[in-house]
């Protein structure tokens, strides 16, 4: 780390170092558990597509509810792990967002063709593939499927402000 507390492979995306690892991610991102969906970054192309993993564990505490005897990851979690994967992505393209102390959140504002394919259990590992399909320094549209040992899981189109 720096001495502002940024980690210097994280500074200019083009010297960033793959995969990205969790300690890594939380620098990137205000999440923290139980809700960092991410565990991993292994694909990187700023403005255009960036692609995550998501290690799905029996003890994750939603589990417990969602449904006790048959244990199901909810639709909305992997949406939002995708999410989460398109603002690394956006944070680690926008030049100098890094380096701000408090650099601009990034909010969804609109989630749309949405559609649930197939259950995510635990032993699960999710690769959340995301595409920008608009960039911009307020407002990015990115399109996001899951897989499951190659087959999809889930997909969104997702429209997130910067700011």
């Amino acid at each position: 780390m720096t001495d502002d507390g940024v980690g210097a492979g994280l500074r200019a995306c083009p010297s960033i170092e793959l995969p990205l690892t969790y300690m890594e991610i939380t620098e990137i991102l205000p999440h923290r558990y139980p809700f960092l969906l991410v565990d991993r970054i292994i694909e990187l192309e700023p403005y255009k597509k960036v692609v995550g993993i998501k290690n799905v564990t029996a003890n994750e505490p939603f589990f417990q509810g969602h449904f006790p005897g048959e244990p199901i990851m909810p639709g909305v979690l992997i949406i939002e792990a995708m999410a989460q994967v398109g603002g690394i992505m956006a944070r680690l393209s926008i030049p100098g967002i890094m380096e701000r102390e408090n650099a601009n959140p990034i909010r969804f504002v609109a989630i749309d063709k949405v559609k649930f394919r197939k259950p995510v259990v635990p032993g699960d590992q999710i690769r959340l593939e995301i595409e920008a399909l608009r960039t911009g320094s307020k407002v990015w549209k990115i399109a996001g499927k899951s897989l499951v040992d190659g087959h999809l899981v889930a997909e969104a189109v997702m429209v997130a402000t910067i700011g």
